[in-house]
């Protein structure tokens, strides 16, 4: 009896874990993320994606360019995923596609700024400088070990809109907009956040059924967890709707446009407005309250409309179609991965973790990377949960070691992963990044120990270039064959 209450547990831990998700986090950062790889993917030409991220591209450029691409656009490691693999569909290069992966959600601008508010500035510099250096050196590593693959992978690129070279003006357009959109749903900034319209909404018996509510997900806002509330559960409910009438209206809309089309797309914009409202339960109902956020939802969902017009109507079906296709493919990867690390986090004692991770040593960096995996949290919640581990005795090595780590290797994004690019180049990236963030807690702890920094600084250097240099001399044995190849065949 008492291992069927304790799996029960489990399975509403899990339950809990993803309809707290879903009611919080997926809205106003992965649905423009989504609409924004469908946009890529339909409206913006290969060659414009490939001359910067392409894997002839010079390597001065490409990587470059694609981590500061995953600074720039990437919010959370939910949100990467689309884009990565919009990007990596229209043609870039693996090592490129790679290094955007690892460093958005690793470095972007909301996650540095509040770790070095709650953690201290040495582990946001930390975290920056070190997530630019691995996540190039991944990509890197990446595109050497599966070149041959990723020709291939380039020649076999779908290309729709061969012989246009350039971005026109209404795809640049549109595509800011989508990005503005992300941006307003998920800055946490004082005009958007704070409101300046509250009304009370004299609803009875919304307090009881917000109370059953958390009667039904319990949670701990100690350990990062989050309950369900009653606008989560009006959210539930729209996205629900959005799938029934997105099957009907977007999964044929590359053969036209029918009734269910205009539905999805309504209930889509509804639900961004509803999510971008805050309505906490009071004593005699709910207030309503609106802010900035929710006129800049309003404002930009408008923008987009008259922008659309500027399209044929084919253009409009293929990025409707294409959007689709992404949430398919990612989407239900991300719902079983949040169940599982909601069912999984109660089995991880938090006690265990000055144990474990109190010193600066290889196996405790390897732990707080093993941490990332089973215990991810969305952006800006692993920032709180690192200030528990922290009190709780985590050695700052380690503790930088599992804030890299943590969007990177989460069990969503490994499936998602895997998913795009193969199983294969999915545990080969998993690989290197595990190793990569256990030697930058190891390097950065062993700073915080009193270490001489130039010390580590050249260590580091010397380590890079004799890596480097391996690289080099694979990549100059790899295309012996090839030349020798040529010459006996003139011959």
């Amino acid at each position: 009896m008492q291992i069927a209450e304790y799996l029960l547990s489990l399975l509403q831990s899990g339950l809990g874990n993803l309809a707290a998700y879903l009611a919080a986090h997926v809205l106003l950062c992965l649905v423009p993320a989504f609409f924004m790889a469908g946009a890529l993917s339909a409206l913006v030409p290969k060659e414009s994606v490939t001359r910067f991220l392409g894997r002839t591209a010079p390597k001065y450029i490409s990587y470059p360019a694609a981590a500061a691409g995953g600074f720039v656009l990437a919010v959370c490691s939910c949100t990467v995923m689309p884009l990565f693999s919009g990007i990596y569909r229209k043609g870039a290069g693996l090592g490129p596609a790679v290094t955007f992966l690892f460093v958005g959600p690793a470095i972007n601008i909301l996650a540095l700024t509040y770790s070095g508010v709650a953690l201290g500035a040495d582990i946001a510099i930390a975290r920056l400088l070190l997530s630019m250096i691995f996540g190039i050196g991944i990509g890197l590593i990446m595109a050497l070990i599966f070149s041959r693959s990723d020709a291939a992978h380039e020649q076999a690129a779908a290309d729709p809109f061969a012989g246009r070279a350039s971005v026109g003006g209404r795809v640049w357009l549109f595509m800011g907009l989508l990005l503005a959109l992300l941006l307003a749903g998920t800055l946490q900034v004082g005009l958007l956040t704070d409101p300046f319209v509250q009304l009370q909404l004299p609803l009875a018996g919304v307090e009881r059924f917000q109370a059953l509510l958390n009667q039904w997900v319990p949670f701990d806002a100690t350990r990062g967890e989050e309950g369900v509330t009653v606008q989560g559960v009006v959210l539930i409910a729209l996205l629900a709707s959005i799938g029934l009438t997105a099957t009907r209206g977007l999964g044929k809309v590359d053969e036209g446009y029918n009734r269910w089309t205009p539905v999805a797309l309504g209930l889509t914009a509804l639900t961004l407005i509803v999510a971008s409202l805050r309505m906490p339960v009071t004593a005699g109902g709910a207030e309503l309250q609106i802010g900035g956020r929710t006129v800049a939802v309003a404002l930009i969902l408008g923008g987009l409309v008259l922008a659309a017009r500027r399209f044929e109507a084919y253009e409009l079906q293929e990025w409707l179609f294409e959007t689709w296709r992404f949430v398919k493919q990612i989407f239900p990867l991300l719902v079983a991965g949040v169940f599982a690390i909601g069912a999984l986090r109660p089995l991880i004692r938090p006690e265990w973790i000055e144990s474990l991770a109190g010193q600066n040593t290889v196996v405790a960096n390897f732990v707080a990377v093993l941490f990332g995996v089973v215990m991810y949290f969305p952006t800006l919640v692993e920032v709180p949960i690192a200030r528990l581990f922290l009190d709780l005795g985590m050695h700052r090595g380690p503790l930088l070691a599992y804030l890299m780590a943590d969007p990177e290797l989460s069990l969503q994004s490994v499936l998602i992963t895997s998913k795009i690019i193969g199983r294969t180049k999915a545990l080969v990236y998993v690989a290197w990044v595990a190793l990569f963030s256990t030697l930058a807690g190891l390097l950065f702890g062993a700073w915080v120990d009193g270490a001489n920094g130039w010390l580590i600084i050249g260590g580091a250097i010397l380590g890079l270039a004799l890596l480097a240099l391996v690289l080099h001399r694979l990549a100059a044995f790899r295309a012996a064959p090839a030349v020798i190849s040529g010459k006996t065949s003139h011959v």
